[in-house]
Parts: structure tokens; C-alpha cells; sequence
């Protein structure tokens, strides 16, 4: 779940706009693999939408309050049920954000990118939560209780330096989080280990505290939300994206009720109940003798439509003619179910209460005539929360493009020439930027004629994420003056060097200044398991 990958990478594409966006994708790219501690990349971010279900974050940026450049940028390229958050922050409803970073190198301007999304979900008004997952470093990386220390307090200082404000947000580290890790115990009781080889890969060879590690990140993912529901935002890069789908799983599983749409007394599976769904609209009740719809009559109507007529595969026809014939004489008719998946009898009985109008009660589930899926949503997580369950919302995951390498290829923390750590010394960072690979032509004449490749360019990629800040504008100059071959590869490096240095500067004189801010905050800096 850390949003710092120390493996960033980016695939570059031919331009398609004269927008200062790098495209991200290589046409024709293979398929994508996404895997959390470093063996994947991603070779092309459009097939995340097609194969991953992430959706394209433009079709939600109208709706987020004050978007940061780098959503507006197209930085952030996707999301996963961003909406809820995007809503909270509208109307100053209760939100929250959270990311962790691994503490396996120096925070470097990779990494600043997962900070900005922190810090902006903060200033627009979420409950903000950064932490620094030890136990999986230590568990998935091997690192020592000492490494870990030195690199967290790097992290932390950064976060602060930017503008984190630990007063109204919180800081915490996984190992000294009892919170944390008593919610990790009851997540890890919905887990099995041939889920985790199915999305992970383990196998026999993988130790128990790795495997453990997982189920931590998951309760990490949750833990805003342990005083209330709220709709939850993990800013990450993609390979990251198991963790998140994991985590909506197990949110789902520790629910009391699950709440869907039912048309008689027992269960239909999604494309049952679609198919249901169909004919009920279909048939009128005044046909039948009663001027009742009846199962029994929907099952006549199936078995005398053709195939080729009904959106449904043999298996499923099948499931539900043998359904529909087993109840018979049972009404059809539309009504919202509250499933019982491991609530309480306490909170059983309180649901029956709570539901108003007209009701069928159930062993295992309680069927309602007068209420909408949305409300009964609602209710069933207020019930949840007042009988002592979670409630827990799915969380929500937004995806930011990796940073290309300064040499090109992965920008790596284990290869000092390919990124720019923020602990840099700023004549350093300077003399990186400037030995970078670009995106230019041979020749300048060439360069002149044909334009230079803005979005293959790792230097262009610096002004877009970090050196125009807020400033639309100058990013979209520098891409424009870049493509149409006004702008030459060593103006435009050294420009981007003297602002990196600049950035440096600052940056390291603000972590300076909010050592003692550190020292204050509610966080262990030297791990207790130390050794």
C-alpha cells in the first residue's frame, strides 16, 4: 500500500494533444502485471482501465473542489470510486486520506508526489494519516530496525517540510500501533492464504511474516475510519493496486449486511437477478389470472422465448428456471435485501426495528417493500455502527504516473544517477538535471525544424510534477516552446537545473525548520524493536 515504489518508471507515447501532459503509454505495449515489492512495471497505464477496472480520473476531475495541478496535469491519470471523496470535500462532509511509505532509501521527488497528494486532501479539509510502514520493510525488504529509523525520520521531516500539519493529521508507524494491529488480526480472519497466492504470488517459500505484513497494509488502508465510516482515499502508484482492490474486499467482508435488490424470497445471483429483472418489466400482473406476477410465470415466459432473445448464458437460464419453478406459486416483486453476513442477533433485531413499512423477516435476511437501495445502505451502516461494527466504507484509490529516471528508464532509489533524493545537496541536484537524458532531436537545426519530444523527456517531466508548481502556464510553455522547436535541450536543462537547486534549497532549509515539530509530534522515532 506504500505509495513510494522505489522502482518509478514511465513508458512514454507520441503526443497527442498540445497539452502539457505526458501520455504514458507505448501503443501495442503488452499486458500488464502489478505487483507490489518490484518485480512489475507498467508497461501502459491505458490498459490498467480494461484489465484492472482503475477508471480515467479526467471523467471525475469536474467534480473535485480545488483540484491540485497534478490532477488537472494529468499526473493523476485514475482513480477507484473517487466520487464519494470528491463529494465530501464539496460540502464539507467528514473525508480522510492516507498513504505509507516504505523507508527502504532517501525520500526522493518521486516520492514528493504521494506528499502533495497527502498534504492537498488535508488543506481541502480530509482527516489526514501518514505512516511508515516498518513492518513491511523489515518483513518484505529485510531492512534493519536501525535502516529503518534513519530513513523514517527522512520521510517524516519531508512531509512536514512541505506542508503536513501533524496538529490536525496523524503520523504513526505500523510497529508501535496496537490499534492498528489488533484491526489486522480480525482483517486477517476474513483472509485465506490461496487468496494471497492468487494475488500476490506467494507461495511455500514466502515467510509468514511477509504474508503478515499484508494483512497490516490492509488494517493501515482501514484504520481511518476505525471512530467512522467515512469515505477513505489512498493516493498510490499503480502497482500498488492489489493492496487496494484486497483492502475494498475485506471492507466488504466485515460488514454486518449486504445490501441488494431481490425479486422473491430467495437469492439470485448478479446476472439472475438481471435477467429476473428483465421479464418482471416485461410482463404485466393483469395477464394472469390474480393479476399477480408470479414465479411460476416467469419461469413459463422464459422457457417460450428463443435463446438468441434473452441476455443470458445457458448456465445462468438454467439456474433460473430451476429457481423460479422451486417457489412456484410465489409472488414476484421488487424489494431491497439486507443479507445477514456476520451480524450480531442484537444488531439483527435493531435492523428489523429500524425498517419502516412493509417487511418480510427472513433466518438470514430481512426483505423491505418501502425503501431504496441507496437509504437502505444508510441504515444498514448505521445499525452496523450502533451495535458495535465497523461500517466501514469501501476505500477509495487515486493513481499517479511513476517518474522517469533521469537517465531514462526506471527512476530506481538503488541507482543515485536516475533520481534526485530531496536530501540532495542542492549543487548535486543541479549537476543531475543537468547530465539528464531529454526528449531532443541529433542536431539543434533538427530540433528547430521537427520540435523536441516533450513527452519522452524525463527533464520535461520535472517541470510538469515539480518545478511549475501550481503554475499551468509555465508548464505549458515550456511543452509548447519544446514541440514546436523554439526551446533547445540545453537552455531548457539549465533552466530546469537552476530551479531544481532552488527547490532543494528551500525544501532542506524548511526540514530544518520543523525538526522541532518532529520532535513534537505524537510519533516514535526509534523503533522499540530495535536491535
Amino acid at each position: 500500500m506504500t505509495g513510494d515504489d522505489p522502482r518509478e518508471e514511465s513508458a512514454s507515447g507520441e503526443p497527442t494533444t498540445g497539452e502539457p501532459l505526458t501520455d504514458g503509454g507505448a501503443a501495442g505495449a503488452d499486458d500488464v502485471a502489478l505487483d507490489p515489492w518490484g518485480s512489475s512495471s507498467v508497461s501502459d497505464y491505458r490498459n490498467l482501465f480494461e484489465e484492472f477496472g482503475i477508471e480515467e480520473f479526467d471523467e471525475v476531475l469536474e467534480e473535485v473542489p480545488n483540484p491540485h495541478y497534478l490532477m488537472r496535469r494529468g499526473v493523476i491519470f485514475g482513480h477507484r470510486d473517487y466520487r464519494p471523496v470528491a463529494e465530501a470535500l464539496q460540502n464539507d462532509e467528514p473525508a480522510a486520506v492516507l498513504s505509507g511509505f516504505m523507508p527502504t532509501g532517501d525520500p526522493h521527488i518521486g516520492h514528493k508526489l504521494v506528499f502533495d497528494e497527502i498534504i492537498w486532501h488535508q488543506q481541502q479539509g480530509a482527516d489526514a494519516y501518514g505512516l511508515i510502514a516498518d513492518l513491511e520493510a523489515n518483513a518484505a525488504r529485510g531492512m534493519s530496525w536501525a535502516e529503518i529509523d534513519e530513513h523514517a525520520r527522512d520521510y517524516l521531516l519531508s512531509l512536514l517540510a512541505l506542508g503536513f500539519d501533524p496538529e490536525e493529521g496523524e503520523l504513526y508507524r505500523q510497529s508501535t500501533n496496537r490499534e492498528l494491529q489488533d484491526l489486522a488480526f480480525e482483517l486477517g480472519a476474513e483472509a485465506n492464504f490461496s487468496e494471497f497466492q492468487a494475488i500476490y504470488g506467494f507461495d511455500g517459500e514466502t515467510d509468514v511474516s511477509h504474508m503478515q505484513s499484508v494483512v497490516t497494509q490492509m488494517a493501515d488502508i482501514l484504520y481511518p475510519q476505525l471512530e467512522e465510516p467515512k469515505p477513505t482515499v489512498i493516493p498510490v502508484g499503480p502497482d500498488q493496486d492489489p493492496h487496494v482492490r484486497l483492502a475494498r474486499d475485506l471492507a466488504e467482508r466485515m460488514r454486518f449486511f449486504k445490501v441488494s435488490e431481490a425479486y422473491a424470497s430467495f437469492e439470485l445471483e448478479p446476472d439472475e437477478r438481471a435477467l429476473v429483472a428483465a421479464f418482471y418489466e416485461r410482463l404485466e400482473p393483469e395477464a394472469f389470472d390474480d393479476e399477480q406476477l408470479r414465479c411460476v410465470h416467469v419461469a413459463e415466459a422464459l422457457e417460450e422465448t428463443p435463446l438468441s432473445e434473452i441476455e443470458a448464458d445457458a448456465d445462468t437460464l438454467r439456474s433460473v428456471l430451476t429457481k423460479l419453478e422451486e417457489a412456484g406459486m410465489e409472488p414476484v416483486r421488487p424489494r431491497t435485501r439486507f443479507f445477514d453476513r456476520r451480524a450480531t442477533d442484537e444488531a439483527f433485531d435493531a435492523l428489523i426495528d429500524a425498517i419502516d413499512g412493509e417487511k418480510r423477516v427472513y433466518e438470514s435476511h430481512i426483505d423491505a417493500f418501502e425503501i431504496d437501495r441507496a437509504a437502505a445502505e444508510e441504515l444498514a451502516r448505521e445499525v452496523e455502527v450502533e451495535t458495535g461494527g465497523y461500517g466501514f466504507q469501501p476505500p477509495s484509490s487515486i493513481y499517479h504516473r511513476f517518474m522517469t529516471g533521469l537517465t531514462g528508464g526506471k527512476m530506481s532509489s538503488s541507482i543515485p544517477a536516475s533520481h534526485i533524493s530531496l536530501l540532495d545537496d542542492p549543487e548535486d541536484g543541479y549537476d543531475k538535471v543537468k547530465a539528464a537524458t531529454t526528449g531532443g532531436r541529433e542536431t539543434a537545426e533538427e530540433q528547430r525544424e521537427k520540435g523536441g519530444k516533450a513527452d519522452e523527456c524525463p527533464v520535461y517531466e520535472l517541470y510538469a510534477y515539480l518545478l511549475t508548481g501550481d503554475d499551468d502556464e509555465f508548464a505549458k510553455r515550456v511543452y509548447d516552446e519544446c514541440v514546436g522547436g523554439e526551446r533547445l535541450c540545453g537552455d531548457c536543462k539549465e533552466q530546469a537545473a537552476q530551479l531544481m537547486k532552488e527547490f532543494l534549497a528551500e525544501h532542506q532549509e524548511k526540514r530544518a525548520e520543523v525538526e522541532d515539530l518532529l520532535e513534537e509530534a505524537d510519533i516514535e522515532l526509534e523503533s522499540p524493536r530495535r536491535r
